[in-house]
């Protein structure tokens, strides 16, 4: 998607980094508009090394290609971040006396806006009917938080954060597909205790299932997100379960799913449980120069739940291998699709450095016959909504 990202100038504009960051990752073109007064507050060559794009600034720059309002005709979502007090009132007026004005004029994108200006001049007459009167338009309004702005000054007026602000832009241009329907998506890692103090876990961040929890509710499902040990934070809007063990995990999505038109197991889960959990610190001054465990298969809950699933509910599994050639790879996917029942399995190789606790993925999705049905790679956003296109 083409997406024009609109900077101004305001303290703020420092977090417009992140924004364009964030939209690059998940696969977007960006192009920055930047006035001449967010550039006294951050740089250009930061803004392009980010963008991967040349920042356009001037108004009577390439006048022969029309680039005044060329740049707002290819558009598909203009992103303003940070909205000053400024600009926000030529926005309602509908100056074009520079760049962005121009770009925003000459495009039917939608808009989504972030406001970043003191507590007084938010809550100035001017500017609240500026607000109302962008909102009548159709523009989306992010924000603003309530915190510490420039100075020793508090209140509403900051800027949300770069993340809150990418969700809330593609959720404007996200299809509905998922309107009305119930998933259900697993995330993280569970952890099964040796003593209090020590666990059998893994490395899963729970990153890959919360951006397909964010995707499916952008697109318009009912989302309960079910979480294993996940140190992240957690989706505003979305309803989360928290587990920590397997066994608790597999109680949680068997009464979940009950209601479910669509499940995604992304969690990473233990095998095995050790028999017994001491109910004090091993020491090890008792154990000696060794320690042996005695360990007990967990129920398989994928399978379990292909099993007990409802008539037109759809099973999706993950499975992390560290298996780095492709065809190995696959050949594992299809025999465990096959063993577990479900719908679709999503593969990826994971490794010491690779995947877990990191932004992006590589991903091969095979559905019940074994057959890919998408080879994905990007960003853990991205690739959601990839999986999701299918899904859909």
């Amino acid at each position: 998607m083409n997406v024009v990202v609109g900077v101004t100038g305001g303290i703020a504009a420092y977090k417009a980094v992140g924004v364009i960051r964030a939209l690059v990752l998940a696969g977007h073109e960006v192009h920055v508009v930047a006035t001449d007064a967010a550039l006294r507050f951050v740089g250009k060559p930061t803004l392009e090394a980010i963008s991967r794009n040349i920042v356009h600034t001037d108004l009577y720059e390439g006048v022969a290609e029309v680039r005044h309002v060329a740049i707002g005709q290819a558009a598909e979502l203009i992103v303003i971040a940070p909205a000053t007090a400024n600009t926000i009132a030529k926005l309602a007026t509908g100056l074009a006396d520079d760049l962005l004005g121009n770009t925003v004029l000459a495009s039917k994108a939608p808009v989504v806006i972030a406001p970043a200006m003191h507590t007084e001049m938010w809550q100035n007459p001017a500017t609240v009917a500026n607000i109302a009167t962008l909102r009548s338009r159709g523009v989306t309004v992010v924000g603003p938080a309530v915190g510490q702005l420039t100075g020793a000054d508090s209140g509403p007026g900051r800027m949300v954060e770069p993340d809150e602000i990418v969700a809330a832009a593609l959720a404007v241009v996200r299809p509905k597909d998922f309107a009305g329907r119930r998933v259900l998506v697993t995330a993280g890692g569970t952890r099964e205790p040796l003593d209090p103090v020590r666990f059998i876990g893994n490395r899963s961040s729970g990153m890959q299932g919360i951006a397909i929890a964010v995707a499916a509710a952008a697109r318009g499902a009912s989302v309960t997100l079910i979480c294993a040990n996940i140190d992240i934070a957690m989706p505003v809007g979305i309803a989360v379960q928290t587990v920590g063990t397997t066994l608790e995990l597999a109680e949680a999505t068997g009464r979940a799913a009950e209601d479910a038109d669509l499940v995604i197991m992304a969690a990473a889960v233990a095998d095995y449980r050790p028999e017994s959990v001491a109910p004090g610190k091993i020491k090890k001054e008792q154990q000696g120069d060794s320690l042996t465990l005695t360990l007990v298969k967990n129920p398989d809950i994928l399978a379990g739940l292909a099993e007990t699933r409802r008539a037109g509910q759809v099973i999706v599994g993950f499975a992390a291998e560290t298996e780095t050639d492709p065809d190995a790879l696959l050949a594992l996917g299809r025999a465990k699709v096959t063993r577990k029942g479900s719908d679709y399995l999503v593969l990826n190789t994971v490794g010491w450095t690779e995947v877990f606790g990191r932004p992006d993925t590589r991903v091969v999705m095979v559905d019940r016959a074994g057959a890919i049905v998408i080879e994905a790679a990007g960003s853990k956003a991205s690739v959601a909504d990839q999986i999701l296109d299918v899904l859909a």
